[in-house]
């Protein structure tokens, strides 16, 4: 049983509690501990055999005893429970957009439907319009968001959200009347999939109507969701939901937090908030009053969240870390994480070529890399194994080889300080072992060690595999260590606590992969690679020269997770990383 396994099961009982119209706050309970239990630097089957679960932030006993209940039946007596209560098919109506479990527990028990075809068959006969508090034009968004569903999925990468976000954001940023804008939501916090996109515009009543004109006939804007007095929603092209809240410029600063969130973090946030006498709410900081309730007529002056986080004995929090994933304690004490940014990058590791499956030659990668303004290129094509994406055979590798030394010393000849490293991505054989024999694997400046095949291997065997080849000395780092696929394919069953310690034991790094699909090293498992010093690469897995500029989304989770420069292999100079690769 794995630490995501019983988060899993513990999100399962949050959804089914919400449709089951329990206690909002004991569901609320069950999500956070979810969480918790995600980002959890060592094995949750100890905690259990320890009997130290309530030692946990947010596992009281009666959530401890359904964990423990779990790891000995395989269920939870509270799931089973709701599982009777509440039938399969409802779940999936949580991801329709604008559809909350108080119409989802609405709609089911009046027309005894609980499958989303049936759902949509409601919509169209008017069976939905026809119940107290929705209408036509509920039903109508329903149906719109249904199609949406099943046309585009519920969530998108952090590319493809950030792809609609920016542009809109920048056009509602320039509008006449707008005085502050941000982007919010889980995008400002560098999730690696997002959501509906939320974006905050601070500006004078005045001016509210004339903005959202604007938005709601953006160019990318094909559906007009919804118009209210401080909110409109639109659904873009691509099928994502972008909302636009203006508020006054006082308020912006506890909208923008507030918005920003996670819940679970503003849940602390305005608990701190009480406990110093003071109500947080997204209007702003008040003073209680002696009945200990809101006084709007008292507001606290703070014209930032910098500000806010000081009025509650914090230090800025940045949004990436706003998780409630021990940031509290962090920032209560330290002013600030020294973070990586895409200018400490200097070169490019983990990139193919025309050798393997790349679309560009080596040369033409290298120049790429040069416009860009980065140092060197690793370049690591696919080894023999991997016949579908063109892997290299030995022969194939002396001559790669080969072609590198001579555009090494054609830049060194054109006065180019650029230098290109010798690399593969191996992969790593069922039995543990890498691709090559040991004086092929000597020759490479770094050898990038990834599961390719055999993902659905059992957690025991699977586990054997990676500490055989984090002992074997010829393994630089470790490739996409899950093998998941972003909204396609999960990861293979593995304890990433512990091959985060195998990794630091043997000095072997565990990349970044900042490919949009796979952003693996999960951010979650930042905690346990800072605890124990683990060092990470960037790396875009670059398959073309666009591919390269996919390093931004690596970053982005870098910091989620983290790393400092320091602990960023790529961040090194030429010198310094030749000096690493060979130690």
């Amino acid at each position: 049983m794995t630490n995501q396994d019983v988060a899993e099961k513990l999100r399962e009982v949050f959804n089914l509690m919400q449709l089951a119209g329990e206690n909002r706050f004991r569901a609320i309970a069950f999500d956070r501990a979810a969480q918790t239990i995600e980002g959890l630097n060592d094995d949750i089957v100890k905690r259990i055999e320890e009997d130290s679960l309530t030692e946990i932030k947010g596992i009281g006993k009666s959530i401890a005893e359904d964990i423990k209940a779990f790891y000995k039946t395989g269920t939870m007596p509270v799931l089973e429970s709701l599982k009777k209560k509440v039938p399969p098919g409802l779940i999936e109506w949580l991801d329709i957009s604008g559809l909350g479990p108080k119409n989802i527990a609405k709609i089911h028990k009046e027309l005894g439907i609980t499958e989303i075809t049936e759902l949509k068959e409601a919509c169209q006969s008017g069976a939905v319009a026809g119940l107290p508090g929705l209408g036509q034009k509920s039903a109508e968004k329903i149906l719109k968001s249904i199609e949406y569903l099943e046309t585009f999925g519920e969530r998108a990468r952090l590319d493809q959200a950030l792809e609609i976000a920016e542009p809109v954001f920048e056009f509602v940023k320039n509008l006449e009347g707008v005085k502050k804008c941000d982007i919010a939501g889980s995008l400002r916090r560098f999730r690696e999939t997002i959501g509906d996109i939320d974006i905050i515009a601070a500006a004078d009543q005045k001016d509210t109507d004339s903005i959202f004109d604007a938005f709601t006939g953006h160019s990318l804007v094909v559906e007009i969701l919804g118009r209210g007095d401080t909110k409109s929603s639109v659904r873009t092209e691509n099928g994502r939901q972008v909302d636009l809240r203006i508020v006054k410029p006082g308020e912006y600063p506890a909208a923008l937090m507030y918005f920003t969130g996670s819940k679970e973090h503003n849940i602390v946030m305005r608990q701190r908030a009480r406990d110093r006498g003071m109500a947080l709410n997204e209007y702003g900081l008040f003073k209680l009053n002696d009945q200990n309730e809101t006084d709007f007529d008292n507001p606290v002056e703070t014209s930032s969240e910098t500000e806010i986080y000081q009025k509650l004995g914090l230090n800025f929090i940045p949004p990436e870390h706003r998780e409630d994933r021990g940031e509290f304690s962090f920032y209560s004490e330290q002013k600030e994480m020294e973070l990586v940014s895409g200018e400490n990058i200097r070169g490019v590791i983990h990139a193919h070529s025309t050798w393997s499956d790349g679309k560009y030659s080596i040369k033409q990668m290298a120049e790429a890399c040069m416009e860009r303004g980065y140092e060197y290129l690793g370049i690591s094509d696919h080894s023999r194994t991997a016949a579908y994406a063109g892997g290299l055979t030995i022969d194939d590798v002396k001559h790669q080889w080969d072609e590198i030394d001579q555009l090494n010393e054609t830049f060194t000849s054109d006065g180019k300080k650029f230098r290109i490293f010798k690399g593969i991505e191996s992969d790593i054989l069922s039995d543990g072992s890498l691709d090559y024999p040991d004086d092929i694997l000597e020759g490479f400046d770094f050898v990038i060690a990834s599961v390719h095949s055999g993902l659905e291997m059992p957690r025991e065997r699977m586990m054997e595999r990676f500490k055989k080849v984090i002992e074997n000395p010829y393994t630089t780092m470790l490739g996409h260590p899950t093998g998941r696929l972003l909204l396609k394919r999960d990861g293979s069953n593995i304890d990433l606590n512990q091959i985060i310690e195998w990794s630091v034991e043997r000095g072997v790094a565990i990349e970044i992969n900042a490919s949009p699909w796979r952003l693996d090293l999960d951010w979650r498992y930042g905690s346990k690679a800072k605890e124990t010093g683990l060092l990470t690469s960037i790396n875009p897995d670059a398959h073309s020269i666009e591919g390269i500029d996919d390093i931004r989304y690596g970053v982005m989770i870098a910091r989620k997770a983290k790393f400092e420069p320091a602990r960023v292999l790529n961040t090194k100079k030429t010198d310094n990383f030749e000096k690493w690769c060979k130690k």
